[in-house]
């Protein structure tokens, strides 16, 4: 028997905030050291949720430019074709455009989502912990209203899961 193709899976790390989060944290939103978009890198192409569902790319051609870091999430036997109908599924039902919501279901929901079935590890804490830190916070309180509001789909990606591409 051989032994099965082994795939990487890797997290990429975008700051939004270009580094004024980070200098604002410590006065207003705790610790946390930015704000970050998050995406998964497995089979040649990036994956990603915002307020207009899961889209792909090449790695880092979204419009944020190269990620600020990437994690090494670990491997996966899944296969192009098995991740793609996996991603159609999660399109139609869990990531919908209209089920983003900054704080609560966002793209790093979608990146931990889709690390553990590829990989069955969870990315890293201090990425999905941040939207409750910051809401933990005064300042983060007063503008939950505004941020709630916000739909972020970063530029520079096509749809995934819809035949005519529409989302």
């Amino acid at each position: 028997m051989e032994p099965p193709n082994l795939y990487p899976v890797k997290l990429y790390v975008y700051d939004l905030s270009k580094g004024l989060a980070r200098r604002l944290s410590p006065i207003m939103l705790g610790e946390g050291p930015g704000v970050r978009h998050t995406s998964i890198v497995v089979h040649k192409d990036e994956f990603f949720f915002g307020s207009g569902g899961i889209s792909s790319c090449p790695p880092g051609r979204t419009l944020l430019g190269p990620p600020d870091s990437v994690v090494d999430v670990g491997s996966t036997e899944v296969t192009e074709e098995i991740f793609l109908e996996y991603l159609a599924s999660l399109g139609e039902s869990l990531f919908r455009g209209e089920a983003y919501n900054l704080f609560e279901h966002n793209c790093n929901t979608f990146s931990n989502e889709v690390a553990q079935f590829l990989t069955g590890r969870k990315i890293p804490s201090y990425i999905t912990d941040l939207p409750s830190e910051v809401l933990s916070t005064p300042f983060g309180q007063a503008l939950r209203p505004l941020l709630d509001s916000i739909q972020i789909q970063p530029p520079g990606g096509n749809t995934v899961g819809r035949p005519d591409g529409q989302s």
